[in-house]
C-alpha cells in the first residue's frame, strides 16, 4: 500500500538562484476555457530600466517591427509591453504586433513590417516552421532577425535568439518534484507516488528541451516504480499539448482521473505551463479533490499573477519565474548590436541547433518560486507588489 511522504519545501537554494539574475549558465495559450487565467492578467510593476546616457538616442530614425504570438497569456502582454518600453527609450520606433495564434496572421503582420521598412524583426513565433519564406524575405532585404523566446527553425536569416535556459527550466521543475517529495527517501522505502505529464507545444523547441530537462531528472524514477504514472503517457509525443491549450489540459488531466484514478489517488501533475495548472486545478475539483487532505503537488512555469496567488493559497505548489524584464533587455542589446554593428553579449553556441546553423544565444535564468520564497523573489524583486497580490 502506498504511503505518503511529508513534502519538503525548497526555498533558500532557489533564492539564491535568482541572485544570478539573467545569467550565463522557458508560450502562449489558446483562448482560455477555464475563466481564471483571464480574470487577473496584471502587468508586473512598471520597469524602470533606464538606458545607459551615452546610447539613449542610439536608435533614433531606426524601425523595429515585434512580432509577438497572443495576448491570451499574461506572460506575453508583459514581453511586448517591456520590449517596447525599452526600445523606445532607446530613440527606436516600435511596431508590435499581436497574432493571437493565427500562424497565417503572424506572417501577414510580419510580412506588413518588412513592407513598412523596418530595419531589424524580433520573432516570437507561433509556429516557426511556417515563417521560413517570410524569414526569407526578410534576409533578401537586409533586415536581421532576432528570435524571442522561441528558436526559429529551419532558417539561416536568424541573427541572434534570446531566451531562458529552457532545459534548464525542466531541470528545475524536475528537481523541484525530487527534492519536495523526497524522491530518493520514497525509492529506499519501497513507497512510490503516482505523476501525470502535462508538456508544451510540438510546435515549439523550448518544449522539447523542457521535456528533456524533466525527464533527465525523473526517468530513473519512473524506471525503478518509485514514481508510476498509470496512464502510461510519458513520451514527449503522448503529453505534449498544442498551442499550449489549457482547455486541453484540462479535458486531458479530467481523462485521467477518470481513467485510472478512480481506486487512488493523482499525487504530482507535472505541468509545464500556469495555464495547464490552472486547468488542472479545475479539472481536480471536479473529480473532489479537496486543498489539505489529497490535492497533488502542481508545478508550472512563467509566475503568471494568477499562478503566484495560486501558489499563496495553495492550489499551485510552484512556477518557474522568468523575469521577462531581463528577457527583453537582452534582447534590446541584441538589436542595438545588429543595427550598429557590434557584437551582442551571447552565453551558449551550442544548444540552439534550428537544423540550418547553431543560432548564438543568450540564455537568462530561471527561478523556482513557491509558497517560502516568493516575497523575496516576486515581491522583494519587484514584479508584483503585495497590493497586486492580495486583490
Amino acid at each position: 500500500m502506498k504511503r505518503k511522504l511529508l513534502s519538503a519545501i525548497i526555498s533558500v537554494a532557489m533564492a539564491a538562484t535568482l541572485l544570478a539574475g539573467c545569467g550565463s549558465t522557458v508560450a502562449t495559450t489558446e483562448t482560455p476555457a477555464v475563466t481564471e487565467t483571464t480574470e487577473d492578467t496584471a502587468a508586473p510593476a512598471e520597469d524602470t530600466t533606464e538606458p545607459a546616457a551615452d546610447t539613449a538616442a542610439s536608435g533614433a530614425g531606426k524601425k523595429v517591427g515585434v512580432a509577438m504570438p497572443t495576448q491570451s497569456s499574461e506572460r506575453w502582454i508583459n514581453d511586448g509591453a517591456n520590449m517596447k518600453s525599452q526600445l523606445e527609450a532607446l530613440g527606436y520606433e516600435v511596431d508590435l504586433q499581436y497574432a493571437e495564434d493565427d500562424v497565417q496572421a503572424q506572417v501577414s503582420q510580419i510580412e506588413n513590417m518588412i513592407a513598412g521598412g523596418v530595419n531589424c524583426l524580433v520573432i516570437a513565433s507561433i509556429d516557426s516552421q511556417a515563417l521560413v519564406n517570410v524569414e526569407e524575405q526578410a534576409k533578401a532585404a537586409g533586415i536581421p532577425i532576432i528570435a524571442y523566446d522561441r528558436l526559429l527553425m529551419d532558417t539561416d536569416a536568424v541573427s541572434y535568439y534570446a531566451t531562458f535556459d529552457n532545459k534548464g527550466v525542466g531541470t528545475a521543475i524536475g528537481k523541484y518534484i525530487e527534492e519536495s517529495k523526497d524522491l530518493p527517501a520514497a525509492k529506499a522505502a519501497g513507497e512510490f507516488y503516482t505523476i501525470e505529464f502535462f508538456m508544451g507545444s510540438p510546435d515549439d523547441n523550448n518544449a522539447v528541451m523542457l521535456y528533456n530537462g524533466v525527464m533527465e531528472v525523473l526517468q530513473p524514477y519512473l524506471d525503478d516504480g518509485t514514481l508510476v504514472c498509470k496512464s502510461g503517457r510519458t513520451s514527449f509525443e503522448d503529453t505534449c499539448i498544442l498551442r499550449w491549450s489549457q482547455e486541453t489540459a484540462q479535458q486531458n488531466c479530467e481523462n485521467y482521473l477518470t481513467g485510472f484514478y478512480a481506486d487512488d489517488k493523482l499525487d504530482i501533475a507535472c505541468s509545464a505551463f500556469d495555464g495547464f495548472a490552472y486547468g488542472i486545478k479545475a479539472a481536480l475539483e471536479g473529480a473532489g479533490y479537496t486543498l489539505g487532505e489529497d490535492w497533488p503537488l502542481i508545478t508550472g512555469q512563467d509566475a503568471e499573477l494568477m499562478a503566484v496567488k495560486n501558489i499563496i493559497s495553495g492550489y499551485q505548489t510552484m512556477s518557474i519565474y522568468k523575469d521577462t524584464r531581463l528577457l527583453a533587455e537582452k534582447c534590446v542589446t541584441m538589436v542595438q548590436a545588429v543595427l550598429e554593428g557590434s557584437e551582442p553579449e551571447i552565453n551558449d553556441t551550442e544548444q540552439y541547433n534550428n537544423n540550418k546553423l547553431v543560432v548564438p544565444s543568450y540564455l537568462c535564468t530561471p527561478v523556482a518560486v513557491d509558497s517560502g520564497n516568493y516575497e523575496e523573489i516576486i515581491v522583494d524583486g519587484g514584479y508584483y507588489t503585495a497590493d497586486q497580490l492580495a486583490e
